[in-house]
């Protein structure tokens, strides 16, 4: 039987619990297996897109290298894109997890919009170029970038939203609708990523130090209250 996202998910979210209850008993518990499992066929994947591309591996490929069974892999994933999507999802979770560090701080909100647009084009960037023949296809097929996209974007609005918020209410930032800036805000960046990574604008004398602080200068003068 196919194990959905959404239930996938919902065992990530009571895993930590169910680790501490597990410890205190001392019981085994199913749901180690089955998140173990998979992590270590996203990540063999993973290492597999980055190595020989996406189009060239094999969910064949994937049960092998991970040394399990063709039955295993779809029981988990019902197709290679869902694995892709997952490893997608995987990766930039890191991203998120700086990100929302950031909307930790104890930092004024202003000093965390500058360090959260600074954090997202040096660590998606990381991301990409790390993964091989991947970052090839990413930049070769657009309907990828928007997979991947699609995968974060809500998350990053919600954390930027926060940001914003907080400096509406403290009287630093003048925004009329908070949600709206927030998602102009992410797509525009969004819009930056593939020339970002590539470099596309140094040909221009813009290097990427000047793309992030050009980008934070004007989004902070946008919203700064006068």
């Amino acid at each position: 039987m196919l194990l959905t996202e959404k239930f996938i998910l919902f065992l990530h979210r009571i895993y930590k619990n169910v680790q501490y209850y597990r410890c205190i008993l001392n019981i085994a518990c199913p749901i180690d297996m089955v998140i173990k499992t998979r992590d270590k066929l996203i990540e063999v994947a993973r290492q597999l897109f980055a190595n020989k591309g996406v189009e060239n591996t094999t969910m064949n490929d994937i049960a092998s290298a991970s040394q399990k069974g063709r039955r295993t892999v779809y029981t988990y994933f019902r197709n290679k894109r869902d694995i892709f999507n997952a490893v997608i999802e995987s990766e930039t979770e890191q991203l998120l997890d700086k990100l929302r560090a950031i909307a930790n701080k104890p930092i004024s909100a202003e000093e965390k919009l500058h360090e959260y647009i600074i954090c997202r084009f040096l660590a998606m960037k990381e991301i990409v170029s790390r993964n091989g023949s991947l970052k090839a296809g990413f930049f070769r097929d657009i309907r990828k970038v928007d997979r991947a996209r699609k995968i974060i974007s809500q998350k990053e609005i919600t954390i930027l939203r926060s940001i914003l918020s907080e400096g509406v209410n403290a009287g630093i930032f003048e925004i009329a609708n908070v949600n709206h800036c927030a998602i102009i805000i992410t797509h525009a960046i969004h819009g930056l990523d593939v020339p970002y990574i590539r470099d596309n604008l140094a040909e221009q004398g813009i290097n990427k130090h000047v793309v992030r602080t050009i980008i934070s200068n004007m989004i902070l003068n946008g919203i700064k209250k006068r």
